[in-house]
C-alpha cells in the first residue's frame, strides 16, 4: 500500500502546490510593490521551496541541440534506432554537412555504445557524459523505460533480458563498437560480451569499459554493499517492492518504485540536501539567478526517478550484490556459464574514483582479473584522484583527466579506413 499511499499524498499536495504557484505569480508581479520588500522576497522563495520539494519531477529532456568541433558549432539531434519494450536506443546525430565543414575533410569516428544505469534514474544523468563524446565519437545511449510506464502484457523484464537488450545493442551497432558500462551496467556489460566472445559473435566490440562498476562488491564494501548484505533476499521481496497502481499504464506490475531509490540517494547525504535547499532559499531571496538556475538544472535531474521491475531488481541484488556469482564465476544465463575468461580480442579499461561511496576500490578493478586472458598491452586501469561516484563520469575532471584517457584508449583500438568502410555500407547507423 505504500505506492498507494505515496500517490495519494501527491494528490492531496496538489491544491497547496497550487495555492504556492499562484502566490509567488502574485508577488513576483511588477505591479505588486510589496514583492519588493524582504518579506515579499521571503515569502516568495518560500513558496518556490515548497512547490520544488512537493512537485513530481517528469523524464527529464537530453537538451543535446549541438556540439563543438574544431571550434565551429554543429547541430545535433536524438534518434531512436532501436527500441523494445523496456529500452530503446538513442544515437545522438551530428549534422553531416556541418562536421565536414568544420573538419574540412570527411573523417569517420569511433562508435561509442553508453549503456546507462538501471538504478532509479533516468538515462538523462549522462548528459554531460554523452556531451563531452561529441565532438569525436558517434554516441548511442541505452535509454531504459520507466516500468511503471509498461503494460503488464509487455511481460517480465529480469537480469537475464538486460543482458540480452545488451546483445541486441551490439548487434544493431555491429563490429568494432566501443561499449561504456557505467556503475550498475558493469555486470550484465561483461556478461553479454563474454557470452558474445564465447561464440565468437561477429558484433563483438573492440574495447569495454568500465566506470565505477560493483563487477565485483566484496572488494572495499561501502554502505550500499553493506545494506545489501544484512538484509534477506526474502526481506527485499516483502519490503521494497510494491504493484504500480491506477492509473499509469503498468498497472499492478511489480515494481521497486523510484521514489524508494531516491530516498536511500537522499539518506546517504542528507546534510548536504538541506543545505542545498536552505542555500536555494537564501538564492532566491538574494535574487541570484545563476546559483538558482544550477540548483534547478542539478534537482530537476537529480529528483527524477524511474520504477524498475521487481524481478530485475531482486535478481540484482541476489546475484550481484549477496551471491556476487560472477567474480564467482557462477553467474549463469539462460542455463549457460558465463565465462569471463572467454573474452580474448575485447580491449578493457577500467575507471574508478578515488572516494566513490557506491562502488568502492577494486570492485572495477576486478574485472582484469576476470578477464585474465585479454593481453596485458589491451588492458587500462585508471583510478582518478579526488573524486566520488559522480566524478567518475561527469564534472570537470572527468572532462579534463578521464574522457581524454577514453578518447586515446578508443583511438589505440581504431582502424579509420576499417571503420569508414562500416559506415559506408551501414548509413542507418550514422544519419537518417
Amino acid at each position: 500500500m505504500l505506492y498507494h499511499a505515496y500517490e495519494l499524498n501527491h494528490a492531496a499536495m496538489a491544491p497547496f502546490r497550487e495555492v504556492a504557484g499562484f502566490g509567488k505569480r502574485f508577488l513576483e508581479s511588477p505591479l505588486n510593490l510589496f514583492g519588493t520588500t524582504a518579506a515579499g522576497k521571503s515569502m516568495s522563495a518560500a513558496f518556490d521551496l515548497f512547490e520544488a520539494v512537493t512537485r513530481r519531477y517528469g523524464k527529464p529532456e537530453w537538451r543535446l541541440h549541438e556540439t563543438l568541433v574544431n571550434g565551429a558549432p554543429v547541430p545535433v539531434k536524438d534518434r531512436v534506432i532501436w527500441q523494445k519494450p523496456f529500452c530503446q536506443l538513442i544515437h545522438f546525430e551530428r549534422d553531416a554537412a556541418a562536421l565536414l565543414a568544420a573538419r574540412g575533410k570527411v573523417e569517420a569516428d569511433p562508435r561509442v555504445l553508453v549503456i546507462a544505469p538501471l538504478s532509479g534514474h533516468y538515462a538523462t544523468l549522462l548528459r554531460r557524459t554523452v556531451e563531452s563524446f561529441l565532438p569525436d565519437h558517434e554516441v548511442y545511449v541505452s535509454d531504459w523505460t520507466d516500468a511503471r510506464e509498461v503494460p503488464m502484457v509487455n511481460g517480465k523484464f529480469d537480469l537475464n533480458d538486460y543482458i540480452d537488450y545488451v546483445i541486441d545493442m551490439l548487434h544493431v551497432l555491429g563490429p568494432n563498437a566501443h561499449v561504456v558500462g557505467i556503475c550498475q551496467p558493469g555486470p550484465p556489460v561483461l556478461a553479454a560480451i563474454s557470452l558474445m566472445s564465447e561464440m565468437n559473435d561477429p558484433s563483438l566490440p573492440a574495447t569495454m569499459t568500465f566506470m565505477g562498476s560493483p563487477i565485483d562488491p566484496r572488494e572495499s564494501p561501502t554502505l550500499p554493499n553493506n545494506l545489501a548484505k544484512e538484509r534477506s533476499y526474502e526481506w527485499f521481496r516483502d519490503n521494497v517492492i510494491y504493484p504500480v497502481p491506477f492509473p499509469n499504464p503498468g498497472f499492478l506490475r511489480p515494481v521497486y518504485p523510484g521514489f524508494l531509490q531516491l530516498g536511500g540517494f537522499i539518506s546517504m547525504n542528507q546534510d548536504r540536501h538541506v543545505n542545498a535547499h536552505k542555500e536555494f532559499f537564501n538564492h532566491l531571496v538574494e535574487g541570484d539567478c545563476d546559483s538558482v538556475a544550477k540548483h534547478r538544472e542539478f534537482y530537476d535531474e537529480y529528483l527524477a526517478v524511474l520504477d524498475l521491475t521487481s524481478e530485475f531488481y531482486l535478481q540484482t541484488i541476489r546475484d550481484v550484490f549477496q551471491e556476487f556469482k560472477l567474480p564467482k564465476r557462477e553467474l549463469m544465463h539462460r542455463g549457460q556459464l558465463v565465462k569471463p575468461d572467454a573474452v580474448t580480442k575485447v580491449a578493457l579499461m577500467t575507471v574508478e574514483g578515488e572516494n566513490d561511496d557506491i562502488s568502492g576500490i577494486g570492485q572495477t578493478q576486478a574485472a582484469h582479473e576476470l578477464c585474465c586472458n585479454i593481453p596485458n598491452s589491451h588492458k587500462i586501469d585508471y583510478v582518478q584522484p579526488g573524486v566520488g561516484h559522480y566524478g567518475v563520469f561527469s564534472g570537470k575532471r572527468f572532462r579534463q583527466e578521464i574522457q581524454p584517457r577514453m578518447r586515446e584508449f578508443y583511438r589505440l583500438h581504431f582502424d579509420p579506413q576499417a571503420e569508414a568502410e562500416f559506415q559506408k555500407s551501414n548509413p542507418h547507423l550514422i544519419s537518417s
